[in-house]
């Protein structure tokens, strides 16, 4: 078998991430699934927005967004109020108690990371944030251009927080989430 050149090593690697999400996914709390983790952490990513800005963010369909929405609004981690630039609109921001779960959330990926790389030296793990940041980088945050074409297309859509980092790695998921349907 011909040897594999590095960029069809890397693809296998990177697919091969999907185990290190699923231990992140199943250390959240039963009251928070992963869309509800997911709709906070872009929430806390990109500030405050409409719900059609969030489907598009997730990559979902705006019912299964709908659905997200309604459980983090039950839970009063999320409020949503009247967008003052359309009335038919409502704006989805993070509440107070959103802002404590997800640095709950943080503190368990943390945790999870410690245990797990445990016998990591530090220039090791350093070295891994720094070329998956630079991996980051180099590709470009899709959401974050999307959100600029979108804005340059449509005009202002209420007041929006400037993009920030995510407080952990649930927070923030780095691929499209899978669609959904009905």
């Amino acid at each position: 078998m011909p040897a594999r050149s590095p960029y069809e090593e890397l693809a296998r690697q990177l697919s091969a991430v999907g185990a290190v999400k699923r231990g992140l996914t199943r250390i959240l709390p039963p009251e928070c699934p992963a869309g509800s983790a997911a709709v906070l952490a872009l929430l806390d990513r990109y500030g405050e927005m409409r719900m059609s800005r969030l489907a598009e963010l997730l990559g979902i369909d705006m019912s299964v967004t709908s659905r997200h929405v309604a459980q983090v609004v039950d839970r009063g981690w999320v409020e949503r109020s009247p967008d003052p630039y359309d009335g038919r609109s409502r704006i989805l921001r993070l509440t107070a108690a959103g802002r404590e779960l997800l640095d709950a959330l943080g503190r368990r990926a943390a945790d999870l990371f410690a245990e797990r790389l445990a016998d990591w030296a530090d220039e090791d793990l350093g070295r891994l944030i720094s070329l998956l940041t630079r991996l980051r980088a180099d590709f470009g945050d899709c959401r974050a251009t999307a959100r600029l074409q979108e804005s340059a297309r449509v005009g202002p859509a209420g007041p929006v927080q400037t993009a920030r980092e995510p407080t952990t790695p649930l927070t923030a998921p780095e691929e499209p989430a899978r669609r959904a349907t009905g």
